[in-house]
This record gives C-alpha cells, structure tokens and sequence, in this order.
C-alpha cells in the first residue's frame, strides 16, 4: 500500500507539473509541433522600357518544401525527390533528416511539369507554396542595366538592386497548424498578414531602339575583333536615356554578343582616358572666359616638351592655326596652348563643371565617379596632359553629358534612367525632371557646335 501510494503521489506531482507549474512551456512544445510560420513573399514589380513592353516580370512557380519532424525515410525520400527536383540526393538526405527542425526547402522555384511530378509521389512532411520567379521576356535585351534578383527575389544588381525598395514590395506572413502527416488541419490556426506588391517601374529606356544599338554594335565588335563596347543613345532636350548597352567581344566559339546579366554595366561603371574627345572643354572654357573665339589665330608647333615630356600633333600642319584649326584636326599642342592661357585654376573648374569627378545622377548602383587630379597637385605635365584627355578617367556617362550639354544650348541636365513607377492601383507617379544647370552659354555652345 505505501508503495502505491508513493507511486500515485509521484503521478500527482507530475501532473501538478505538467497542468500546472510548467503548463506553458508543454503548451509551447505542443505549439512548436503543430504550428509553422511562412514567409510569404511579396510579387515583384514588373520593369517597362518607356512604351509599356515588359522587360522584367515576375511569374508563379512552386517552392517544395519539408517538416523532417514527420519524415520517417529520410533516405528513402531524397531517393525519389533528388531526379525530379535536380538537388543531388546526400543534400537532400541530411536536410531531410533535421529532425529538430520544423521547415526546411528542398527546391526553390521549380517549373510546372517538375512540381506536378513531386506532388504526385504524395511524401508525408512534404509540402508547397506558391513562390514569384523573375522573368526576362527579352533577355539578354539591356541585362547589365536591368541586372537580376537573388533566390529571395531580392534584386542583386543593376536596376533590380537600385529601385528595389520600389519594386520588392513587403513579404507577408502565413501562420498554419499541420497533423502530424503535415498536412494543413482543415480546422486549425490559419493566420496570414497580407504581402504587399511592389510598384512597377517605366524606364526610359526605348526597348526597339536598345535592339538596334546592341544588334549594330555588336556587328562593329564582329568586324573590328575588337574585345567589347558600349554605347549610350540621349535625349539631348530631356536628358532621358534611351538606350544603354554593353557588347562582349567574341571568345572561343561564341560570337559577339551583348553582355549578360552578371557582367557590369560599361557605360556607367567602367572609367577610362577619353583622349581627345575630352578637348571639347578645354576649348569650351576658353571662349567662354573670353580668351579666345573660333577665328583667334594661335602659333603651333608640331610638337612641344613639358618637363622631359613630349607632346606632337600625329598630323603635320602650318604653324599658325586658328582655333576652329586646332579642333577640328584635334592638335594636342594646340590644346595645350588654349589651357595654357585659361590657366589650372579655370581648367580644373570646367572639369567638375562639366560633370567629371563626380557620378552623373542617375542613381544606378556602383555608378563610377570618375578619377580627376585634385587642384593641389597640378603640375606643368598634368596642365599638357589632361587638357588633351589623358591623366584623367571619365564614364561613357560622363564623356556623353559633355556633348549633350553643348547640343543642348550649353545647359546641362541630369540624366534619366527611370521615367515613373506604377503603384499597385494603376496610379502612375512620374519622376521628377532631371535637375538643369547651364555651364556655357549658347553662344559659346553654338560655337563648338559649329566647330
């Protein structure tokens, strides 16, 4: 009898225990195996070139997924899954076999034809959710500009990365109770939180004339056997940008070809010396200081030396020449005579005025600034070199702007990649214009351009 009454008074006490003292850690364990959580994620804006064609869209696919809490076989069921699903089947075997966890993935994101497949085997623990995939309709149409998104649909590069806050949207929240199967309890905890879509966004971007650019420079590429390029097309009024495109030259077997998704985007992430294309300011600044118009006759020689460096024109030419001469047979020394009368102080001036030094505006991620001497370290060789483009680095952004800002009566504007984003109810919301400033005027811009 004492025996058995010890043995009562231990159930008591553990009942006491489990009712009472302890009751909401064993409910929280009850919970913890019938109830999980899912992040449901948002449906990604969709990216529009300037006339509504889609260049980026999301579309449903299914995500597979496991409780191992229920799984029995866990080699046994990576055997059957890993053909379908394309994870080798070792990777699978160990993720199925956490038994102390309540959720793991076996694939992200699978095709149709794939997800039907693994629906049919009918595995306890295994479950599914709808999951949004990116798309590129027209890829590889503009893919360093347009960039990509991660497995978490979370843009990674290029325009994806850099207007994600617009189009990502917020994720939800679903909150279900399973049997011990796995399978949802018809009556049981359903909780969700609603996601939010994210905005689509219209670039600028004109997706007919982007396959021309890229279709004609890949042919220059072709017949050059050169190792790449790129190109810009510029709204001169506007400052929109029409067209952005980087080519690969050919490698191997494969041909020249615009660049893919991963690779950077050139035009405003690369740097390079622009030569003589970068004269343009040089002479811009000193007719507009007043030092000199198109006809102002200047002496010349064919070459000239500036502390043991020598500079020479490649063509000969007389010795006098005028100013409208020295553009347009792009004479270094004549070049450096003008910046020679503008001065360091001037000239370093009319670089960051017209945009060097300093990342265009348009917002795209790891836009290059550029690399331009700082004022204190002129010297008199950096006075002869980078008034004929060397010793500094621009963007193709950069070396573009110079000429839109002449063509556009001497005003700069920033430039713009994206037009308007589109919320989830249809309103559109435009960009602002880009930001205007002059840095010459029209009669000095009308010059060049007569030039």
């Amino acid at each position: 009898l004492v025996a058995t009454a010890v043995v009562f008074g231990l159930i008591v006490l553990r009942l006491v225990d489990v009712q009472t003292v302890n009751r909401g850690r064993y409910v929280r364990l009850g919970v913890n195996q019938l109830v999980r959580t899912v992040t449901v994620p948002a449906q990604r804006g969709s990216i529009l070139d300037r006339n509504g064609n889609e260049l980026a869209v999301s579309v449903e696919a299914t995500t597979v997924w496991a409780d191992p809490r229920v799984i029995t076989d866990p080699a046994g069921d990576a055997v059957k899954l890993a053909p379908l699903v394309g994870v080798d089947r070792t990777t699978l075997q160990a993720r199925l076999s956490q038994h102390n966890l309540g959720f793991v993935y076996v694939a992200r994101k699978l095709d149709p034809s794939a997800a039907k497949a693994v629906r049919a085997l009918q595995l306890p623990g295994i479950g599914f959710q709808s999951e949004p995939k990116r798309y590129y309709p027209a890829d590889p149409l503009a893919a360093p500009l347009l960039g990509f998104v991660g497995t978490d649909n979370a843009g990674l590069s290029g325009v994806e990365a850099g207007q994600q806050s617009t189009l990502g949207g917020r994720p939800g929240r679903l909150v279900v109770e399973q049997d011990p199967r796995g399978q949802a309890l018809p009556n049981g905890t359903h909780q969700e939180s609603a996601t939010r879509q994210g905005s689509d966004l219209v670039l600028t971007i004109d997706q007919s004339l982007q396959y021309e650019v890229e279709h004609a420079l890949a042919a220059e590429v072709t017949a050059d056997h050169s190792k790449g390029a790129m190109a810009i097309v510029a709204d001169v009024h506007t400052g929109n940008i029409l067209a952005m495109a980087t080519v690969d030259g050919a490698n191997g077997t494969q041909p020249a070809q615009p660049a893919a998704a991963t690779s950077p985007n050139r035009p405003l992430t690369d740097v390079f010396e622009p030569g003589s294309s970068a004269k343009v300011v040089t002479i811009s600044a000193a007719i507009e200081a007043g030092l000199v118009n198109p006809s102002t006759v200047l002496s010349v020689p064919q070459s000239i030396t500036v502390n043991g460096t020598k500079y020479e024109d490649v063509d000969t030419h007389p010795t006098l020449m005028t100013v409208a001469d020295i553009l347009r047979e792009s004479s270094n020394v004549g070049t450096i005579e003008i910046a020679r009368l503008l001065g360091p102080d001037r000239f370093d001036a009319a670089l960051h005025a017209f945009g060097f030094g300093a990342p265009t505006g348009t917002g795209f991620p790891g836009e290059a600034a550029g690399i331009l001497l700082p004022r204190n370290q002129y010297n008199a060789t950096s006075l002869a070199s980078m008034p004929v483009g060397s010793g500094i680095a621009v963007t193709a952004m950069q070396l573009l702007d110079v000429y839109l800002t002449i063509a556009n009566n001497g005003v700069a504007r920033t430039p713009s990649l994206v037009a308007a984003s589109v919320d989830a109810n249809g309103h559109r919301h435009d960009t602002a214009p880009g930001l205007v400033h002059p840095i010459v005027s029209s009669a000095t811009a009308n010059e060049i351009r007569q030039m």
